[in-house]
């Protein structure tokens, strides 16, 4: 009787195992096998599923194993055909261990390299028993990235971050290191920041500056000094209500405590100046006009200050000079698109500048469609502008270039900006991924991009 016994927990046992094991669903770019991460499955019955870094999901819902199954298919510029009803979706049947595949068409120009910030990168995947090695930093997600690269590192600054304990939680500027930023040439994308953090392990605030409400950091530079020392230096607001400004500052990094500290505040709210000048905000660019002269422009996404590229011109208010740019961007139709915020930057196997913006006023979203456009110079004309990504009803922001990435040789570029529901009235956020910084990248030598000069 005994052994019998044993005979039976024994299969019980791996029948409980087989029971709970995921199905393995890898979703892929049709005829490239691109791994997609970021595209969500949804079953009849709302459970929601979304791709990981790895374009890799483990479905795990034991009612729906073995099982004829219709998954809705959304991917922001992936996705499938509709059928005759109008669902775009497929039907595949879950089992125990089995490996499926989902194949999507790309209809955008650029492609989704993954998710740069947050936990779960690799969640899905860890299910199944794959990237097991990754550890997820301690942050859960954060606004709009500032990076620079100071003393051999590349150091990266967001905006109000959300941690575990309570939602957002560091409203002075979340921040990390890392070696470089080399992206992988197709998923997973994995970036593992050296975060900024408390003795405890926590993710710290970085930009300690007085008054109430968040800190917001912009225009992060390295700029050299009369003796050859560089400063990482940047500007900072306080925003207090509704996002209103009440007093900027100029802030530089101090190495030893390991956070920015005010140097001049240069503009308060007040009744004689109840609207702040022109100030360093957006991102700093290094620039040498023609006589050789180099310059930092302040741009979002194009230039309205410049000041001399040194520290003492930084410091100094009087040095800065305002800009009016022509912000008029035309498709190679002659369409006009209206921008919002965004980036510029050289890229030297177009020899062109780029300027990369969110559109305002999308079809997709009100603030979820990014454009590219070239130029002959920072300051324009920009001209053959082309729509490389959209966000149904979703926002993508502040998005910015990664020129530190661009090669002589190659038409490749990358940027990233900040997923997030903000300015929709969708109520549904995606789930890990929603606050988040999505990384993206586009190949210049497409035949969409002909003719771009």
């Amino acid at each position: 009787m005994r052994p019998f016994l044993a005979l039976l927990a024994c299969g019980l046992l791996r029948l409980s195992a087989a029971a709970t094991e995921p199905c393995r669903i890898e979703v892929v770019e049709k005829g490239s096998g691109w791994p997609v991460p970021g595209v969500e499955l949804r079953t009849v019955h709302g459970v929601r599923f979304v791709s990981d870094n790895a374009g890799v999901i483990a479905f795990d819902l034991p009612e729906l194993m073995g099982q004829e199954t219709w998954f809705d298919v959304a991917g922001h510029g992936y996705g499938v055909k509709a059928d005759g009803f109008g669902y775009k979706g497929v039907r595949l049947r879950p089992e125990p261990g089995k490996r499926l595949t989902v194949t999507v068409e790309r209809r955008i120009l650029a492609q989704r390299l993954g998710r740069l910030t947050g936990t779960g990168l690799f969640a899905e995947s860890q299910k199944l028993g794959e990237h097991l090695d990754w550890r997820d930093g301690p942050v859960l997600g954060c606004d709009s990235v500032v990076p620079v690269s100071f003393g051999g590192r590349m150091y990266w600054f967001w905006g109000d971050t959300n941690v575990s304990g309570y939602p957002l939680g560091i409203f002075n500027v979340s921040g990390a290191t890392t070696t470089g930023f080399t992206p992988p040439a197709r998923p997973p994308l994995q970036v593992s920041f050296d975060h900024f953090r408390k003795e405890n392990g926590a993710a710290r605030g970085v930009a300690d500056v007085p008054g109430d409400g968040p800190t917001w950091v912009w225009g992060a530079a390295t700029l050299p000094d009369a003796q050859g020392r560089d400063h990482l230096v940047a500007s900072a607001v306080k925003v207090r209500g509704n996002m209103e400004a009440y007093r900027w500052d100029l802030v530089e990094w101090d190495a030893t405590a390991q956070k920015f500290l005010p140097v001049l505040t240069f503009w308060t709210k007040s009744a004689e100046q109840p609207k702040a000048p022109k100030v360093p905000d957006g991102h700093a660019l290094k620039w040498k006009d023609e006589a050789g002269k180099e310059w930092l422009l302040y741009c979002n996404p194009c230039p309205t200050l410049r000041c001399p590229a040194t520290y003492e011109a930084w410091k100094n208010p009087a040095t800065w000079e305002n800009l009016t740019p022509d912000r008029t961007v035309l498709t190679p139709e002659g369409k006009k698109v209206e921008p919002h915020g965004g980036d510029l930057a050289w890229h030297p196997w177009s020899k062109r500048w780029l300027l990369l913006f969110t559109q305002k006023g999308g079809d997709s979203s009100f603030l979820g469609e990014i454009w590219l456009a070239s130029g002959p110079s920072p300051h324009g004309p920009w001209t053959g502008a082309r729509k490389v990504a959209s966000h149904d009803n979703y926002t993508f922001y502040n998005p910015i270039l990664h020129p530190e990435a661009f090669r002589d040789g190659s038409p490749v570029i990358h940027f990233e900006g900040t997923y997030v529901t903000t300015f929709t009235n969708n109520k549904q956020p995606t789930p890990r991924w929603d606050y988040n910084q999505v990384l993206y990248q586009v190949d210049l030598s497409q035949p969409a991009f002909a003719g771009a000069k």
